[in-house]
């Protein structure tokens, strides 16, 4: 990483948070378009009947093309746990990295909005999207349990624990951890392997990639943390999914359920964030090659002439934007992660990170949501993808503080090892 963009990506951080402190933690999101009966009405048509669905989406993706502020013309701003935990994780680095308790602070009132705004009916902690979500197997319902945000929430509470180790935040990690542990369920792909379920729903069809990679990382984690071993054997059976379902060529479909099978810049991350932190957990030979594959892959075909992020190598649908901030926060994670194993992705951190900072940061301090085939969606949306930079961002200033250039960047692994903040 060069270091001038590191001086750079610091005062960056710094006005990012005085727009958070003014704009709030609600927001609009990728899906305002189709959260509201309507919106969901027409996918729906469109899963049903694609002709004539595409004539009923059709106004929403005009807008989300051309007018992304209409938004608010489609559903209602709202707080969303997923970005809840990136703001978290984001403060409790900036308190590691500077030893200032208003971090520690700031990430201790995200973890007291989760504990609020958990699924209710349910024994445990547990947390999804606060709006119903239209799917090709029907409507999910608004706060319905997922997979994909649960491992977020528990690093959250994990990361401040290892700060203040405040019990009740230990409390809360073996709640989540029994959740992700016994809610979803295993359908079985092999002698070793298994697929587990997006929602805890028992006719869940299973088979999407990174739902699995998300659930082996968090029991890999909480089963070390916490000492049980029963998380690590259903853990090691959903990695083995992750695993066998690597494409020859180093990528992985979205699902195995052969309809699909496209290939994209975020979930891609994912699932290889995912792997790159199992393997620092646990090291395997398996994963590390892996890995392997799956870089060599993303670096050819995850970015576009101008050594950026785009959004798919083999994308389901017409695209009406050419970059996501999404991709370039996940991106960023990635090299963080990688790029003492893998030197090309030192490059890439520079290119992206630079990108971010002279083309989509904003004079109020937030980012640009996408770049479109005309212009920019401007629409801050915290869960689309402000969090999310955000935390990566404050990674990348806490690994840099923590090792020379040139030394390993990797996340620390170390349950309790942080600096504890009196």
């Amino acid at each position: 990483m060069v270091r001038n963009l590191l001086v750079e990506v610091e005062p960056a951080v710094d006005r990012f948070v005085k727009w958070l402190d003014g704009y709030g933690e609600t927001s609009y999101d990728h899906q305002s378009f189709f959260a509201s009966d309507v919106g969901r009405a027409a996918k729906a048509l469109y899963y049903r009947k694609p002709l004539l669905g595409k004539l009923a989406v059709a106004p929403m993706i005009f807008f989300e093309a051309f007018a992304p502020s209409a938004r608010k013309l489609f559903w209602k701003p709202q707080r969303f746990p997923i970005a809840d935990a990136h703001y978290a994780m984001g403060f409790a680095f900036l308190a590691q990295t500077y030893g200032d308790e208003k971090y520690h602070q700031r990430a201790v009132h995200f973890l007291e909005v989760l504990q609020e705004t958990r699924c209710p009916g349910y024994a445990d902690y547990c947390w999804g999207y606060p709006f119903s979500w239209e799917t090709r197997t029907g409507t999910m319902r608004a706060n319905t349990p997922l997979i994909t945000t649960l491992p977020y929430v528990y690093e959250a509470f994990s990361q401040v624990y290892s700060i203040d180790q405040d019990p009740k935040w230990l409390g809360v990690m073996r709640s989540i951890a029994e959740h992700g542990f016994r809610s979803y369920r295993d359908m079985e792909t092999g002698p070793d392997a298994s697929s587990c379920g997006y929602t805890p729903a028992q006719d869940d069809p299973c088979g999407v990639v990174n739902a699995s990679a998300y659930r082996a990382f968090l029991l890999t984690k909480a089963g070390i943390e916490l000492s049980e071993p029963a998380y690590l054997d259903t853990a090691k059976r959903n990695l083995n999914f992750v695993l066998a379902s690597q494409n020859a060529n180093g990528s992985w479909y979205y699902s195995v359920d052969a309809v699909r099978d496209f290939v994209d810049h975020f979930h891609t991350c994912f699932v290889m964030k995912a792997l790159a932190k199992i393997e620092q957990l646990t090291p395997s030979s398996c994963t590390r090659s892996a890995l392997e594959r799956g870089v060599d892959y993303y670096l050819k075909n995850l970015f576009d002439g101008d050594a950026l992020p785009k959004p798919f190598s083999r994308a389901p649908r017409l695209t009406v934007y050419r970059r996501e901030l999404y991709d370039c926060a996940e991106c960023i994670n990635l090299c963080v992660l990688l790029s003492d194993r893998f030197p090309a992705l030192k490059q890439t951190l520079s290119t992206v990170v630079a990108e971010l900072l002279s083309r989509w940061q904003k004079a109020d301090g937030s980012f640009r949501a996408r770049k479109l085939l005309i212009g920019w969606d401007n629409v801050p949306m915290h869960r689309w993808a402000q969090a999310q930079l955000f935390r990566s961002f404050c990674f990348l200033l806490s690994q840099s503080s923590r090792k020379p250039e040139g030394e390993q960047a990797g996340e620390s692994v170390q349950f309790s090892a942080a600096k504890s903040i009196k």
